[in-house]
């Protein structure tokens, strides 16, 4: 594929070293620019000229680039590398060609292949809810530009009298949905319902103890329940005190949350919600934003799932909830023995496919092959330009990317110390996404260190599970010697102190004993989570410089093995049918129970599920051929039937079965029955001559 590459080194204020940038990405010098925007323009003009691909290593100028590109009729897709932010403005700028050329060989890889979308359609219906006070001033702002109806929690201030939109009044309202499918309900709290009114007053004048304002609302204290108001209400019916308390609902594609307390609390809103309480210029913003969210909307499907393998549940049974318990969207739910991923909720942080055990959940944007390829192309192409002791700093496109742009702001004032000359920037779509799979590839293909940002914008429950999963992580690369390689989570709030996080790779004395002998990997990161696991450990470990046959791990590990009870035990089987990664098997042709170690993702369904209780899980990593190797844990001669002589069990299940069955009064005639197969069973209970008749009994 043809494609160019321009560089520019902004004004003369950054070194570029275009002949070894060129050599590293397997090309002639590249030209360097010093105002590609301005004074150069041309040679950018030219660039557009017969190129399927384009790289420009400039952000800052990227909408005038695309204007031009516009202009110039370029069909050819663009892409932007911010090398000035990211170590061009350093203090080790000088050393920074081989991130330049890590970061310009990632923009040349092609593009990840589309990801079906989901659809939103709103056609502008909103519902405004809350007190009087705030909904209805907002309620006359926004009627011209969208379809406005109002819920009135607090109708004290409602002065509403020839007001055009639908108005209602009622407590306790709950919202579900999302942009475009919103469902509304609440409580009626009044007589009065004010879509049905026509404000004519009549119940004013007509209420003995004037308990109805102008409000158009009853004070349901002060009534006397004279009824009178009902009477000069008429056939317009708009008052009716049997309405009280009872539910009512409505469908809205946009929610305007004016209340005191919002109504939803999860840390990712759904789509199309908005939530302003009192804070006038937070409901300013919200409005603004509710204009723009009327037509057809698209948005990437994150997740992928696959349901034979997700160890959620099994015959009701608990097992992992992790996805569940993690999703700050509200967006997976228990469906029985698996999920229920509703993809309009999702907001694509991807924590669920960080903390999911068996890889049923997988992030689709971009999918792993893909991140895996991009991570694998920078390590190397940094490499083999120079560099040494890389170390990934992954970041959010949206608040990381802000403060590693500050960061580069404050190193050019010479107010700050830049991003180090080996830390690799690597923004994703949300930093949950990326997990222990890809951590260890990293690792496996050269990367001394790998640190994840987080900023407090994130949920809690993601940082934490970032910190445990780095965790686990971690106990691998120590448990096989590798002691100059680290995992970090870094935290972050503002420029100033990721500049002092950032210093911490560049002032390391890192112990390059464990990290120097470890050659660069070859594979390709699979889209099966657990392959890429296995993938990268037995990369690690094949040049460990302590190999190790097993690793302890923390409680709560994604590996380890099952302990067994055998004198409990009865090779029952229940197991065996829980079991949704096939690391517990039986064997066709004789009673064992066998475990394969290297598909146990520990999710506990077979503890839950073993009706004698002679489970446990123990957290570990074993290593070598024997840990994907099915080995037998418990094993018992087989029991014949008494009749036909054919095995259909083992002597402990049968004595098991006899000692809990013996009092049923399908057996306690004849406990010979349980020691018969299941077919020598039947045949013995439609056989009338064994059994006991009523006159054998009345002779007795």
């Amino acid at each position: 594929m043809s494609q160019k590459t321009r560089i520019c080194n902004c004004n003369n204020t950054m070194p570029v070293d275009g002949a070894a940038i060129g050599r590293a990405l397997g090309e002639e010098a590249l030209p360097v620019a010093s105002q590609l925007c301005r004074r150069e323009v041309n040679q950018y003009l030219q660039t557009l000229e017969g190129a399927e691909r384009i790289v420009i290593g400039c952000t800052q100028e990227e909408p005038l680039f695309r204007e031009l590109a516009e202009m110039k009729s370029t069909v050819a897709p663009l892409r932007f590398v911010n090398l000035r932010e990211t170590g061009g403005w350093s203090e080790e700028a000088r050393h920074t060609t081989p991130k330049m050329a890590a970061l310009l060989a990632a923009a040349r890889l092609p593009e990840p292949e589309p990801v079906p979308e989901v659809e939103y359609q709103s056609e502008g219906r909103v519902l405004l809810l809350g007190p009087a006070r705030r909904v209805l001033p907002w309620a006359r702002k926004l009627e011209r530009q969208l379809q406005v109806s109002v819920l009135l929690t607090d109708g004290s201030d409602a002065a509403i009298a020839g007001h055009s939109w639908p108005t209602f009044t009622g407590s306790t309202p709950r919202v579900h949905g999302w942009l475009g499918a919103f469902h509304v309900s609440w409580q009626q709290s009044n007589p009065i319902d004010l879509e049905l009114c026509t404000r004519c007053n009549a119940c004013v004048r007509a209420c003995p103890e004037g308990a109805i304002s102008l409000a158009y609302q009853i004070d349901l204290d002060a009534c006397r329940s004279h009824r009178e108001c009902v009477a000069a209400c008429g056939a317009v019916a708009a008052i009716d005190f049997d309405r009280v308390e009872k539910d009512r609902s409505g469908e809205f594609d946009l929610v305007f949350d004016l209340g005191d307390t919002p109504l939803l609390r999860m840390h990712q809103l759904p789509q199309g919600y908005f939530s302003a309480g009192a804070d006038e210029a937070s409901a300013a913003l919200a409005a603004m934003r509710m204009l723009e969210m009327v037509g057809t909307f698209g948005k990437p499907r994150f997740l992928q799932y696959k349901e034979s393998i997700c160890a959620h549940s099994r015959s009701k049974q608990p097992g992992c909830n992790a996805c569940i318990d993690i999703c700050s969207a509200e967006a997976i739910a228990s469906a029985g023995d698996h999920i229920k991923v509703t993809p309009q909720l999702c907001a694509g942080c991807g924590a669920c496919t960080t903390v999911c055990p068996s890889g049923a959940l997988t992030y689709a944007w971009p999918r792993a092959p893909d991140f895996g390829e991009q991570v694998r192309t920078m390590l190397a192409t940094y490499t083999r330009a120079g560099g040494s002791r890389p170390a990934l700093l992954v970041h959010g496109e949206e608040e990381g990317g802000v403060l590693v742009g500050e960061l580069g702001q404050l190193a050019a004032a010479g107010a700050a110390r830049g991003v180090p000359a080996r830390v690799l920037p690597l923004p994703v779509h949300h930093v949950a996404s990326v997990g222990m799979d890809l951590w260890l590839a990293a690792v496996a293909y050269g990367a001394v260190d790998v640190a994840v940002l987080v900023t407090g914008r994130e949920a809690l429950q993601y940082q934490d599970a970032l910190a445990e999963q780095m965790t686990f992580a971690q106990a691998i690369i120590d448990g096989l010697g590798y002691s100059g390689i680290c995992l970090h989570l870094m935290r972050a709030r503002d420029a100033a102190e990721l500049d002092r996080e950032l210093q911490r790779f560049a002032a390391k004395d890192v112990g390059m004993a464990g990290a120097a002998a470890l050659p660069a990997a070859t594979f390709h990161v699979a889209a099966a989570k657990r392959e890429t696991l296995d993938f990268a450990i037995t990369h690690l470990s094949r040049h460990a410089p302590t190999p190790q046959d097993c690793i302890a791990l923390p409680n709560g590990a994604p590996f380890g093995t099952v302990e067994i009870v055998t004198g409990k035990c009865t090779l029952c089987m229940s197991c065996v049918g829980a079991c949704p990664e096939s690391a517990l098997t039986d064997n066709p042709q004789a009673p064992q129970l066998r475990f394969t170690e290297s598909n146990c993702v520990q999710c506990g369904l077979c503890v839950n599920t073993c009706p004698e209780q002679a489970l446990s899980l123990q957290p570990r990593l074993a290593l070598g051929a024997t840990a994907r190797q099915a080995r037998v844990i418990n094993e018992a001669q087989p029991y014949h039937c008494i009749k036909c002589q054919k095995p259909f069990g083992t002597l402990q299940m049968v004595e098991n079965m006899i000692g809990k069955l013996a009092g049923h009064g399908a057996f306690s005639g004849n406990l010979d029955r349980l020691r018969m197969c299941p077919d020598c069973r039947v045949i013995d209970m439609m056989q009338p001559a064994k059994e006991v008749s009523i006159f054998e009994v009345k002779r007795q």
